[in-house]
């Protein structure tokens, strides 16, 4: 398996696959989470073959790299991972809102 060369979880693209510490693949990155307060890796969210979402947690990343994540956990631990929890919704300012909108406290949407 060619991994290509480390990098930086933050430059870990959406469908790299993720292998077990047994070799196995396990799944594809789905979402990578980062804690931007503290500038670390919170954990990687995984879809498995069978299309459901697992969380990785960061102490169970092993390493990431141009074209796999390799995990500390095996491929059975790895299909026992608890789905991922929703977290708060995500919001952004309204363009079209208008003043009085904005004023009203109608200035934001939910994602």
């Amino acid at each position: 398996m060619d991994e290509g060369h480390p990098i930086h979880y933050s430059a870990v693209e959406r469908g790299t696959p993720v292998y077990s510490v047994d070799g196995v693949e396990v799944g594809k990155v789905d979402e990578v989470i980062d804690n931007y307060r503290e500038h670390i890796l919170d954990g990687i969210v995984i879809e498995s073959a069978g299309g459901g979402l697992h969380f990785v947690d960061a102490p169970e990343v092993e390493r990431t790299y141009e074209r796999a994540v390799t995990l500390t956990i095996s491929a059975e631990d790895a299909a026992r991972l608890p789905a991922p929890e929703r977290g708060a919704g995500m919001f952004r300012p309204r363009r079209g809102g208008g003043r009085l909108g904005r004023f009203l406290g109608g200035g934001w949407k939910r994602e």
